[in-house]
């Protein structure tokens, strides 16, 4: 089967096979011509880097309920909109995805650019995702490569070459397969295969459209591809989070510095995250340290947070931070670490 054959058998699986995603227009409405909207497929995509689509289900209902275009999310206010991204993780994306869409209303009318290379000129679009949005909103060929196409290729090419270094040759073999008629829905289906037969482990390749054509599948080895170079062990950085609630039941939080890791997100006061923290409590109190810890990965290390709780008088006043009505509080505010310490806090202060 060559490229072109290939990628017309492809998008006869996903014309029967494709997924029901909320962001999604169907093969069925595609051929009936609904027209992606550019800014679901564009928020859709923010959220789907290093995230499950079970993940970002409840956030993207969350986000275009309540800010339907561009425009209205671009009119937020950022504490409402880092508050709303809570739990979805990489909060630089939040960040991004405002600096983003007041860029696209600024600068383009409220309508994003319609090519790939205008669209690497926004905030938080690289090429993955201008790709992404190229070809699912405005039909352009661009060659769409994700963790689900690489594993494709390698399986169906016999990559023997192992990630990151077979990039460059897998983003040239997915190439050669981009159509340039319905580019947005081949990219679909192959993220589709990968998603739901061609699986990191125990591939169902009985059932995969292109089994007849895949090399990895007649050597025997397809669930062994892609390989991968060994990863380096992750560092184990430690803090202190200072957990304090005064006796009308409002809570002392501060919102994290806009750049590094959970910047601009609402949080209790912490110290720095290193090999040996110095302590920074907020305030002078009598704090009482926990016996368990806030333990959370992220992307390049661990982190072991230390959990002190303080219970304070209604005139206290913080060195940083500001306290927040009981009423005004809402755990869900918080990103995922900050939620960790306070389920471990709450208890004990309740007791205090």
């Amino acid at each position: 089967m060559r490229d072109a054959a290939i990628s017309r058998h492809l998008l006869a699986w996903y014309d029967h096979h494709a997924r029901d995603l909320p962001w999604r227009i169907g093969p069925s409405a595609r051929a009936a011509g609904v027209r992606p909207d550019p800014y679901r497929v564009w928020l859709s995509e923010i959220m789907l880097q290093q995230t499950t689509v079970a993940a970002v289900r409840s956030y993207f209902h969350a986000f275009t309920t309540r800010w339907p275009t561009v425009a209205d999310l671009a009119a937020a206010e950022d504490a409402e909109v880092m508050a709303a991204w809570a739990g979805l993780g990489y909060y630089a994306r939040a960040r991004n995805l405002l600096k983003c869409a007041r860029q696209v209303v600024a600068d383009h009318g409220g309508r994003f650019p319609e090519s790939r290379a205008a669209l690497l000129t926004l905030p938080g679009i690289g090429p993955y995702t201008a790709s992404a949005i190229a070809a699912i909103a405005f039909d352009e060929a661009a060659t769409v490569v994700d963790g689900n196409v690489e594993r494709v290729m390698a399986r169906l090419h016999d990559v023997q070459t192992p990630l990151p270094t077979a990039k460059p040759e897998l983003t040239t073999l997915a190439a050669r397969h981009t159509p340039s008629d319905r580019p947005g829905d081949y990219a679909q289906a192959v993220m589709d295969l990968g998603a739901t037969i061609c699986t990191p482990k125990s591939p169902a390749c009985g059932i995969c459209p292109l089994r007849g054509e895949c090399a990895a599948r007649a050597q025997g080895h397809a669930a062994d591809l892609p390989r991968k170079l060994p990863k380096k062990p992750k560092p184990t950085r430690r803090g202190i989070a200072y957990v304090a609630r005064r006796d009308d039941g409002a809570w002392l939080l501060e919102t994290r510095p806009d750049t590094g890791l959970l910047g601009g997100m609402l949080g209790w006061p912490t110290s720095d995250w290193d090999e040996d923290p110095a302590p920074a409590p907020p305030m002078a109190a009598d704090w009482q340290p926990l016996e368990a810890e806030a333990r959370h990965t992220f992307t390049h290390f661990h982190l072991r947070l230390a959990v002190h709780v303080a219970s304070v008088p209604r005139d206290a006043t913080p060195d940083r931070g500001r306290f927040h009505p009981a009423g005004a509080f809402r755990r869900s505010d918080l990103p995922t670490v900050m939620r960790k310490a306070h389920d471990l806090a709450a208890a004990t202060l309740r007791d205090l």
